[in-house]
């Protein structure tokens, strides 16, 4: 019963066989798919047009052609011109106005095939191109191939270059990973570069002015050739004695991090600092305006204190034996235990000493005199030349009476040295007549620096005369 059930339900449904709407959909789908792979394949209506080359610079047919970096069509073929150009026939889905412009461009400077042609097409308010017409060598652009550039290279050049090539593979051999670290920074730096050019080129005037300067600076160098070869040795030592201090330089550089960190606080307050020196440095702004030629002056001065730093230098260390201060320092200890013990018999002769030259010291006047005299008083010449009249000092054999000289018994000549004779020194500036101030002879009294007093020597003993 069950199962009469069932089979009679079954032969109620409808027949699912060919029915007419279904035809009619099959039909409309199969039209779709024609119409489509006809107008894939026909390219959609394309316009086609001639364009001229110089050469075709490694195009081939059906290399694509793209407007704004979109594929708008291909190449179809490339024939030589009467001209001896390179036609290139191409078919783009785009219509072409008036002031198109065409370049072949290459995706990589690395393929061969791999160009295609690149068009600027010209704007839409201008007429429209006709079918198949020609863009000349005006409208046209052709690239430049990385070996025609190579080709303008003289051949050194070009070795070089090479050399240059090779030498970077060497460089960068087995070391690709730390490679492309470092091409990490390369789009920042070229970034920040092109920060820096766009500071100077905010103002052109100061940049002007600083190229100037620096060409004035370097026309200075350029003129100083042999102060600067000599700077560059002396920097060359410099740097060799550094070199040999690796060790030294290393640990300095290990601390040098932790010592800047230190000195972030110290730079922070430097800034209030600055901001507190900026009246003074407008308050010395008129006195250094005289500091450009006083500068000028100083530059003499430093050209002569490179030789003396060379002579310092010298002095310091000299190559070979006891020539120079370091081995003078090095016997001074030696030098100065002998000086220990000579030293406290210099000073009890200095203090012994030291009456006897505050008496000479106040005949200074007459010693200088007397030297300057000289020439006076060897004037006098005869036939033999000049002569000069002189005596040992006090020979007692003349003696002064009413302004005149008379001489002296020789029973009387030695009696001046007895104990009763009269003193016979001359007082400082007795040599001479009184001068009407009074400042000679002097003495001590009436004069306190003089260390010669009236009962050392004789003050009214002076020449006579007014």
């Amino acid at each position: 019963m069950a199962a009469k059930s069932l089979g009679e339900e079954k032969s109620s449904a409808p027949s699912r066989g060919v029915t007419p709407a279904r035809i009619a959909v099959i039909a409309a789908l199969a039209i779709a798919v024609i119409v489509l792979a006809v107008v894939l394949l026909s390219g959609g209506g394309g316009h086609k047009y001639t364009l001229f080359f110089q050469n075709a610079g490694q195009l081939v047919p059906d290399n694509q052609v793209l407007i704004g970096g979109s594929p708008v069509g291909s190449v179809e073929s490339i024939d030589l011109s009467d001209e001896n150009l390179a036609e290139v026939h191409v078919e783009v889905s785009q219509e072409l106005h008036e002031g198109t412009t065409a370049t072949i461009r290459a995706t990589s400077l690395s393929g061969v095939a791999n160009h295609y042609v690149s068009i600027s097409p010209g704007p839409n308010s201008s007429p429209a191109l006709e079918e198949g017409a020609e863009l000349g060598l005006s409208s046209t652009t052709t690239p430049v191939d990385i070996d025609q550039l190579f080709n303008t290279f003289p051949p050194s050049v070009r070795k070089g270059l090479s050399d240059f090539i090779k030498g970077n593979a060497e460089t960068y051999s087995g070391r690709g990973q730390q490679a492309n670290e470092s091409y990490k920074y390369f789009g920042p730096a070229l970034n920040r570069a092109g920060a820096v050019a766009g500071e100077l080129n905010a103002d052109q005037r100061l940049f002007e002015k600083f190229v100037v300067s620096s060409s004035k600076l370097a026309t200075t160098i350029a003129g100083r050739g042999e102060e600067l070869s000599s700077a560059v040795s002396n920097a060359n030592t410099a740097f060799n004695a550094i070199a040999g201090q690796n060790v030294a330089l290393d640990q300095t550089l290990r601390r040098l991090p932790p010592v800047l960190r230190q000195s972030n606080t110290t730079f922070v307050n430097l800034r209030a600092a600055l901001d507190d020196l900026d009246p003074l440095v407008e308050t010395a702004k008129p006195a250094t305006k005289n500091l450009a030629p006083f500068l000028a002056e100083l530059r003499p001065v430093f050209s002569k204190f490179i030789p003396l730093t060379r002579n310092l230098r010298l002095t310091v260390s000299r190559p070979g034996k006891a020539n120079d201060a370091g081995e003078l320092l090095a016997v001074l200890p030696s030098v100065q235990s002998l000086a220990s013990k000579a030293f406290p018999h210099s000073e009890a002769a200095i203090a012994a000493f030291q009456p006897n030259l505050n008496f000479a010291r106040s005949y200074t006047p007459d010693l200088f005199n007397a030297l300057g005299k000289i020439g006076q008083v060897a004037g006098y010449y005869d036939g033999s030349g000049h002569y000069a009249r002189a005596s040992v000092s006090a020979q007692n054999l003349f003696q002064y009476s009413a302004g005149a000289l008379e001489p002296i018994t020789r029973s009387e000549q030695f009696n001046f040295f007895g104990s009763s004779a009269p003193t016979r020194r001359r007082c400082p500036g007795g040599a001479t007549q009184s001068a009407a101030d009074g400042s000679n002879p002097y003495t001590n009294p009436p004069f306190a620096g003089s260390s010669v007093n009236p009962s050392e020597c004789n003050p009214a003993d002076a020449p006579p005369g007014p």
